[in-house]
Formats: C-alpha cells, sequence, structure tokens
C-alpha cells in the first residue's frame, strides 16, 4: 500500500510540474535565441494596476551583459530606452539604486578598471558579476555572499553589481515584511543559469513580490532587488518588438490617464546579443 501511495504522490508531482512547464510555454514567447519573455498574471492581485509580472529570460550562452553608467562614459542619466538606443542593446534593467550624488551605487561596482563605487556593503549578499577573467567561471552569475566566497569570485570577474539579496541560496524569501508597496525591478537566475530580469509596475511591497515571482513557473532559485518607485525600468528593444515598462508611485499608478514619463537613470545593465563563431564583430563584453 505504501508503495501505491508512492506511486500516485510521484504521478500527481508529475502532472504539476507539466501543468507548470504549459503554464509557462503559454505566458512566454520566444523573441530570439535564449531570449524569452514571459508575462505573467500575478496569484495575488494589487490594489492598483494589472498585477502582471514581467520575466526577461536571457541565456547567458547567447546574450553578453554590459554595465553603462554616466561615472564612467560621461554625461547625464537617461531612460532606458534612451540608453538602449543610444548604445544598441536589446534591453535594459536598472543596475540598482543609487546614493544622494544621482551617480554613484549603494553597493560595489565596477566595470573593468572603472570603479564607480569600490565600497561593499556587507549586509547586501548578493552581487551580479559578468564578463569573466577567464573559463573558470560562469559567463554570468547571481553570486550570494553567504553560500559562495564572495571575496573570492568578485577578483574573477570583470564586471561586479552589489545588490541587497531577495532570495536566499536556501530558496527563502529572506526580505521583512513591510507595509509601503511601490514597482519593482529586480534581477533572478533559474535552475538552469539563465538571468532572469524581473519588473512589476503594479506596487507590492518587497516581501509579497518576492513570494510572488517564486510562485511562476520560472524555477528562480536566487535574486536580488535593483530598484524601486518611479526610477524603476525595463526596455525590450529586438527587430519585432519594442517594450517599455516604467515604474510608479502614488498617484503615478492611475493607468487611466496618460502614462508617466520615464525616470533618468544613471546607472543600467544592458544586453547585447553575442556574434555567432565566424561572424565579424564585437561580443559586446564591455
Amino acid at each position: 500500500m505504501q508503495r501505491f501511495w508512492t506511486i500516485v504522490g510521484a504521478v500527481a508531482f508529475a502532472v504539476l510540474v507539466a501543468a507548470a512547464a504549459a503554464r509557462a510555454a503559454e505566458t512566454c514567447t520566444r523573441l530570439d535565441e535564449g531570449l524569452y519573455l514571459c508575462e505573467f498574471e500575478s496569484p495575488q492581485k494589487s490594489d492598483m494596476g494589472n498585477s502582471k509580472i514581467t520575466v526577461l529570460k536571457v541565456n547567458p550562452a547567447n546574450y553578453a551583459f554590459k554595465l553603462l553608467t554616466i561615472s564612467e562614459l560621461g554625461g547625464k542619466a537617461m531612460t532606458a530606452k534612451e540608453w538602449a538606443k543610444k548604445y544598441n542593446l536589446t534591453a535594459v534593467i536598472n543596475a540598482g539604486m543609487y546614493q544622494a550624488d544621482s551617480s554613484t551605487s549603494v553597493g560595489l561596482m565596477k566595470n573593468y578598471g572603472h570603479m564607480n563605487n569600490p565600497k561593499a556593503a556587507k549586509s547586501y549578499k548578493s552581487a551580479l558579476a559578468f564578463n569573466p577573467i577567464n573559463s573558470t567561471v560562469s559567463e554570468a552569475e547571481l553570486i550570494d555572499s553567504e553560500c559562495q566566497n564572495f571575496e573570492e569570485l568578485k577578483d574573477k570577474y570583470n564586471t561586479i553589481i552589489q545588490n541587497i539579496r531577495m532570495i536566499s541560496c536556501t530558496g527563502k524569501n529572506v526580505w521583512a515584511k513591510q507595509q509601503a508597496a511601490w514597482s519593482i525591478a529586480a534581477v533572478g537566475k533559474d535552475k538552469s543559469g539563465s538571468i532572469l530580469l524581473l519588473f512589476s509596475r503594479s506596487p507590492y511591497t518587497v516581501h509579497d513580490f518576492i513570494d510572488i515571482v517564486m510562485s511562476l513557473p520560472i524555477s528562480i532559485v536566487s535574486a536580488a532587488y535593483l530598484e524601486g518607485g518611479r526610477q524603476a525600468s525595463l526596455f525590450i528593444l529586438t527587430k519585432d518588438a519594442e517594450i517599455e515598462r516604467i515604474g510608479g508611485y502614488g498617484a503615478d499608478y492611475d493607468d487611466s490617464s496618460a502614462l508617466q514619463s520615464a525616470w533618468p537613470i544613471p546607472n543600467v545593465v544592458g544586453i547585447v546579443k553575442k556574434q555567432q563563431p565566424g561572424s565579424t564583430g564585437s561580443t559586446g563584453s564591455k
């Protein structure tokens, strides 16, 4: 009898997994090889907006990541759309929160020889890393300093962006509950090693947002907070689509009115398609 119920349980689990996969397939669109756009109806409805969660799944084997900052490149802060069009980026999201000088990251931020902020914030426990110095590490990684050796790994990547951890290495929501809610931009990693760019225009508390993305069929294993409120931004530009997601706060969520203008941001993460073997041109790694 025990064997029977074990088999029944295994079958039921397989059915749930298949259902989750089917749900993901129905809500995801292939934009290009290694690039998928998913739009999910949140299981938890927001008090404002459409309660949709946007997920851009990026395979680092097909797309290179770039950090662009005004501290390195000069000029003024731009909207995600302006960053994308000026630097020919397929997608752009916030690189993270910044200090009162409207330029310096709140956590460690380096790009090759340029230091936007050389000081690591020990309490953040998460860092997006890419542009590896050699092939001994993955092409893009969301480092968890509680389970991985951050001091060792940060020296194996040319680009490091430190932000506040949302999901622990044991799969737990580590954000304290709160009352305030706002739009959220975040970055995650799934079981396959793909990087997930996450966005919600509808306001949620950060704790609830984490619970929501963990419930989605995206196999997320880690995540870090990038930005919230009006500064939160996501822009996607392919040959077939132009998609802009703009954050809001307070009265900004009234979707019956004209959509507010996007907020200029000083530091962004962008992606560019890698050149195929045998083709000419840069891979866009820097």
